[in-house]
C-alpha cells in the first residue's frame, strides 16, 4: 500500500446532484428529499455539496438552509449569476452553513456575449469583477465559473480569469457547457490560461464537461496531470446532456 506524502495530489470530490443534477425530467426532489441525499454524499466523504440555485426559487432556499442546519462537514456551495439580487439572496440562504461558498457564474464566449448577455467584453470584464468582489466581501470561499469557456476567445478567457483572480476567486472554473470540446482542445485551453493569467498559480483551477460526445470523463485526464486542477461530479444527467463528469482534484497537500 503507498503511504501519502506532502507531495501526493489529493482528489477532493465536488458533487451537483442537487443542483445540475436536479435538471433531469423526474429528478426534481423537495427540501426533504434534498437533504436525505445531502447526509448520503456527506457519508461518501463528499468534500463539497452544491446544494441549489437559491435565486431560482424558494425551495431551494429552504433546501439549502435545512442542509446547512444538519451537514456540517462538506463545504456547502449555492450557484450565482452575476447579479446583486442573486448574490445577496444566496449569502442569505448560505447563513446556516458551517462551511459557505459561493459560486458566481456569467457567460463569456461570443456567442453567448452577443445574443444571451447582449454585452461586450469590456461590460464582461466589469460585471465579473464587480460581482466576484461583491461575493468576496460576503463570504472568503468564492468560485467563479465562465459559462461557455470552451467557445471563448483564449486572450479574452485569461482576462476573464485573472479579473476574477483579483477579484478575489479562490477557485476558477472554466465548463464546456456546450459538451463539445475534445482531450487535446481543452488541455490546450487550461495551458493558455494558466500560463498566461496573473495569480494563476495562487488558485485552484476547475472544469465541467458534458458528454454528449461521450469524452466527457476523457476531457478530465488532460486536466488531472497538471495539478492544482478540480473535477466535479454528479450522479445523474441533466435535460441538456447526455451526462456529465463532475470531479474536483484540489491544489496538492
Amino acid at each position: 500500500m503507498n503511504t501519502p506524502t506532502n507531495n501526493t495530489p489529493r482528489i477532493t470530490i465536488f458533487d451537483t446532484t442537487l443542483r445540475d443534477g436536479e435538471q433531469s425530467p423526474g429528478c426534481s426532489m423537495t427540501p426533504p428529499q434534498k437533504l436525505v441525499m445531502a447526509r448520503a454524499l456527506a457519508e461518501l466523504g463528499v468534500d463539497v455539496i452544491e446544494t441549489g440555485f437559491p435565486a431560482s426559487s424558494q425551495s431551494d432556499r429552504d433546501a439549502m438552509a435545512l442542509i446547512g442546519r444538519e451537514v456540517r462537514q462538506p463545504v456547502l456551495a449555492v450557484l450565482s449569476r452575476c447579479l446583486a439580487g442573486d448574490i445577496e439572496t444566496s449569502v442569505k440562504a448560505l447563513e446556516a452553513a458551517a462551511r459557505p461558498r459561493l459560486h458566481v457564474f456569467l457567460s463569456t464566449s461570443p456567442l453567448h456575449r452577443e445574443h444571451k448577455l447582449r454585452m461586450s467584453r469590456e461590460q464582461v470584464l466589469e460585471s465579473v469583477h464587480r460581482h466576484v468582489s461583491m461575493a468576496r466581501g460576503y463570504l472568503d470561499d468564492i468560485e467563479f465559473s465562465a459559462e461557455d469557456a470552451t467557445r471563448t476567445e483564449l486572450d479574452f478567457l485569461t482576462e476573464v480569469a485573472q479579473v476574477a483572480i483579483a477579484a478575489g476567486a479562490s477557485t476558477i472554473n472554466l465548463p464546456d457547457t456546450v459538451g463539445f470540446t475534445t482531450p487535446e482542445e481543452i488541455r490546450a485551453m487550461f495551458q493558455h490560461v494558466i500560463a498566461n493569467a496573473a495569480g494563476a498559480d495562487k488558485v485552484v483551477f476547475s472544469t465541467h464537461c458534458h458528454n454528449d460526445l461521450g469524452l466527457a470523463v476523457a476531457t478530465r485526464w488532460p486536466r488531472s496531470k497538471e495539478g492544482r486542477a478540480r473535477w466535479k461530479a454528479r450522479s445523474t444527467a441533466s435535460a441538456s446532456a447526455p451526462a456529465t463528469a463532475r470531479w474536483k482534484k484540489s491544489r496538492w497537500c
